[in-house]
């Protein structure tokens, strides 16, 4: 037993901060919140407070309790203190656990997780003996206090608990022990016992795969407990199963199927809830697609009823109120996360082999062929686009999503029937889950939903007049989610009939009364810009009407979703925001937030990033406007890395947020892509000089803040190369040291912009420039390893490529030796991409190399022919380069050229010939 004990003043000292934290004001919150920050350094600070928790009865249980709170959030600590104060607080929470009425035990509970997690179980084998024994006790509350210990234990950190302590695997009698415990006769016990052996199958313990059969045995015989929490843990566990060890299911899946689409109906949520994500789980795995066919008439029309909202969530919603005037409280705007500016190159959708760029309720995000088996639903995404938390109708929804992908018209073909009664059923609940179901299933069915479109899309912008909000705000969803059908450029009737309707309805419900629905309307318009594109200009002045009178009538969340949907706009429509009657409309109003929002205002981000957009469409016609953002940019700029160089100096401070700085450096790139050298008297009017300080971000610790520098360097080089190149020598220092073929995860997006700015840069010094020559080798043995490594990621290998291809051009005699090593991973690379201005000088770049040194070629000519090939439409020069470089190597040598292009493969052939002759 420990020795410690508290000194007087100490423990009367922390007593009366505890006390004082009781109290319900802000100010007085935030100075106790600092007060126990202090405490922390305090060496034996977490003694005291499992001293308060376990030997002060005389004090209240709240300030009991509140020790006890303290000290879970510290356990961590235990790590860093003496053995004496270790031993005394890990004896003391034991000893309120056992010993301790009920408010102090369950405190005393979640310390022993947390002490636990923090130690390891193998660090504390004791009390992991303790609480098996106490799995035994006279006492049925101190055993049920035992389980729930053990069943966070596992649930938080089950490898830590399948170790070996001392020669044996405490798991090895733990587990035998809770099958036992399975079939004890109080529920909460029962319960605890299937969730902790639930919790150690997704990490394939062997302790309790040895008992595998005897497991699902007791999930068998514990499927119709009375007790729905039995029966929702059941749930888990075969979800949990069919993910680890589907093979262990499929003999029995004919009752497991029937089980869950049993459960799935159950009138208990949870329990419906559990079951709901087996079939998610199920039709997640591509291996499992031949098992889940059969059941797909039986599932979907499940899945399809556990759709409509349930009461709690209409309480919860509250969905009929015009609230259009009700402020937003602030704990109804989730946090934004700022990613910067990253440089890509899109591919080429004809020659992908039906890989795509997919759209809906998940955004956007590229399928590529090796992930596609791991195709995972991004359940926030639902969580987003209906609100409050994951629950059973937005689990059906998502299920039915991959479903769709998944099956296709084989879904629809089951569903056509019932979904029809409910899109016209005379209930609103049942059409408003209709609407969410034909949502759900756009993606995947949109091949078999397609000849009813001409149906459907009137109906739901009919639909947009519903007097029920939630109907209203759903039915824009959908026609998101349709967006890209009502958008294409088919025939003028085609846009009279879907586009035009559509795009008016989305914007009256941009303008909308109620909040979910101005939200459901602004985030579905986003994407119908997105996909329309130029269609929209137009509509330019109606639409930018409609959407600067919302920043009048939208509350604070809105007022975010609507930036994005500006800047959205300005990124589709581009150039044509130019027009001065539309700047006189859009300006005045984002100038006006704008000044009422302080430099570290959150909001400030997402207003910046919106800006960005707006200054690349509008270009020159920005420059009225141009001077106090660029100034502001630079202050922000300077005070971040002012903030962040404190920081340095001293960690004790909070870490500054990146995201001014990042965001900041990206709207400096739209000016520069925007308005070129018109930035060259902004630059000689500011100070601190812009390029100094971007010197100084490129050496940023933090790589978002590295990222966005690099891709203003590559702006910069393309619009106002001559402002740029007196800082190029220290600015070239840095982007070679980031240039990694094996960057961590978090360094891939710096290093991309990196490999980017490179090209622009090697392009703007121009042919043979002796300044930019010293760079050339050190940026080649940088690149080319980049280009040939196995697990570099694909957009690095792209980027790479194209400066290597934009350096050949500017400096073929130094690079061209070097052609043998990169021409069948250069070609391999670049082959896919869309035809574009970047793709056409790296490929220019190339030709000159083959031209400088044509047996660099010799090895990879079929990869080469390929890639060129590949093209659609190379600019008069490039083709000029091709043709001439295909007929010298046929008039070189034509026998040798004939034998080569003949194992070709036959496509390749056939175009060789039709476009080049040869």
């Amino acid at each position: 037993m420990s020795t410690w004990t508290p000194q007087p003043a100490g423990l009367q000292e922390i007593l009366q901060t505890i006390r004082d934290s009781t109290d319900t004001q802000g100010n007085v919150q935030r100075a106790i919140t600092h007060k126990l920050n202090t405490f922390t350094r305090v060496p034996d600070y977490i003694a005291y407070l499992a001293y308060i928790l376990t030997a002060l009865p005389q004090e209240e249980d709240q300030i009991r309790t509140i020790a006890g709170y303290l000290l879970k959030n510290n356990a961590r600590l235990l790590l860093n203190v003496s053995p004496e104060v270790a031993e005394y607080a890990k004896s003391a929470v034991l000893q309120a656990f056992i010993s301790s009425p009920p408010l102090i035990r369950n405190a005393a509970g979640h310390d022993i997780v947390a002490f636990l997690g923090a130690l390891e179980p193998r660090n504390w084998p004791d009390c992991l003996q303790q609480l098996v024994n106490m799995l035994d006790s006279p006492d049925p509350a101190l055993q049920e206090a035992a389980f729930s210990v053990f069943e966070k234990a596992c649930e938080d950190f089950p490898r830590k608990m399948d170790v070996e302590i001392n020669g044996t695997r405490p798991l090895d009698y733990m587990i035998p022990k809770f099958l036992v415990l399975s079939e004890h006769p109080m529920p909460k016990m029962r319960s605890h016992a299937v969730a902790c052996l639930s919790y150690f199958v997704p990490i394939n313990s062997q302790s309790l795969f040895v008992h595998i059969d005897a497991f699902i045995a007791c999930l068998f015989k514990r499927a119709s407990d009375e007790d729905p929490s039995v029966r929702r843990h059941v749930c888990q566990a075969l979800v949990l199963l069919l993910a680890a060890r589907p093979e262990k299911l499929m003999p029995e899946m004919s009752n497991v199927a029937e089980y869950m689409l049993y459960s799935t109906k159950d009138k208990n949520e949870s329990v419906a809830l559990e079951a709901c994500e087996f079939w998610l789980t199920f039709a997640e795995d591509p291996d499992l697609a031949a098992f889940l066919h059969p059941l797909l008439g039986r599932v979907a029309p499940v899945l399809l009823d556990c759709m409509i909202y349930g009461e709690d969530d209409l309480l919860w919603l509250d969905g009929d109120t015009e609230d259009t005037n009700v402020p937003d409280k602030e704990t109804d705007i989730k946090p934004r996360h700022y990613g910067g500016k990253t440089h890509g190159l899109d591919r080429d959708q004809a020659e992908t082999n039906g890989q795509e760029r997919k759209r809906g309720a998940y955004g956007e995000e590229t399928l590529d062929d090796e992930d596609e088996d791991d195709y995972d639903l991004d359940d926030d995404d639902f969580a987003d686009e209906m609100s409050t938390e994951w629950n059973l109708r937005k689990c059906a929804a998502a299920a039915l999503d991959v479903l769709a992908v998944r099956f296709g018209s084989e879904l629809l073909n089951v569903l056509l029937g019932p979904l029809k009664n409910k899109l016209w059923s005379a209930e609103w609940l049942e059409r408003e889950s209709g609407i969410l179901a034909l949502g759900a299933m756009a993606e995947g069915c949109i091949d078999a939903i397609e000849p009813h479109l001409t149906t459907l899309v009137p109906y739901l912008i009919n639909t947009l007049n519903d007097p029920k909000p939630l109907v209203r705000s759903i039915a824009c969803w959908t026609l998101g989610r349709y967006a890209s059908w009502c958008t294409q450029p088919i025939s003028e009737q085609h846009k009279n009939s879907y586009f035009v309707p559509t795009m008016e309805g989305l914007l009256r419900m941009v303008l909308d009364d109620n909040k979910r629905v101005q939200e459901a309307g602004c985030s579905a318009f986003a994407t119908l810009e997105e996909d329309a594109g130029p269609e929209l200009v137009p509509y330019l002045e109606p639409v930018l009407r409609n959407l600067v009178f919302a920043f009048d009538k939208y509350q604070h969340k809105n007022t975010l979703i609507l930036y994005d949907a500006v800047g959205t706009l300005a990124d589709a429509v581009g150039r044509a925001l130019q027009n001065p009657a539309y700047v006189e409309i859009l300006m005045p109003p984002l100038t006006s937030r704008w000044a009422k929002l302080s430099d570290n205002d959150d909001d400030l981000i997402p207003l910046l990033e919106c800006i960005a957009s707006v200054t690349i469409a509008m270009g020159p016609a920005f420059s009225t406007y141009a001077l106090p953002v660029f100034q502001r940019c630079v202050n922000i700029i300077h005070q971040s890395l002012l903030q962040y160089q404190a920081y340095q100096q001293n960690p004790d401070l909070d870490e500054p947020d990146k995201s001014f700085l990042v965001v900041s450096l990206d709207l400096l790139s739209g000016l520069a892509q925007g308005m070129g050298m018109h930035l060259e008297s902004l630059i000689g009017q500011t100070s601190p000089n812009l390029l100094q300080l971007l010197t100084v971000c490129l050496k940023h610790p933090q790589a978002p803040v590295r990222q966005s520098a690099y891709a203003l360097v590559g702006d910069l080089a393309m619009g106002c190369f001559q402002l740029l190149r007196p800082h190029l020598p220290a600015i070239m220092a840095e982007l070679i040291e980031q240039l990694d073929p094996e960057p961590k995860v978090e360094f891939i997006s710096a290093c991309n912009n990196a490999a980017w700015s490179v090209g622009e840069v090697a392009l703007r010094y121009g042919r043979d420039d002796p300044e930019f020559q010293q760079w050339v080798n050190p940026l080649i043995a940088r690149l080319i390893p980049i280009l040939l490594h196995p697990k570099a990621p694909r957009s690095l290998h792209e980027n790479a490529a194209v400066s290597i291809g934009r350096i050949g051009l500017m400096h073929p005699n130094v690079v061209a030796p070097h052609l043998p090593e990169f021409a069948q991973a250069w070609c391999l690379a670049l082959y896919e991409i869309r035809d574009n201005e970047e793709k056409d000088s790296a490929f220019r770049g190339l030709c000159t190399l083959v031209q400088t040194n044509p047996a660099g070629i010799a090895k990879s000519l079929l990869w080469f022919c390929n890639a060129i090939i590949r093209w659609h439409q190379p600019s008069a020069e490039l083709n000029s380069m091709f043709q001439q470089l295909l007929s010298g190597f046929k008039h070189h040598d034509e026998a040798g050229w004939a034998a080569q292009v003949s194992s070709f493969p036959p496509v390749i052939q056939e175009r060789l010939a039709t476009r080049y002759g040869v």
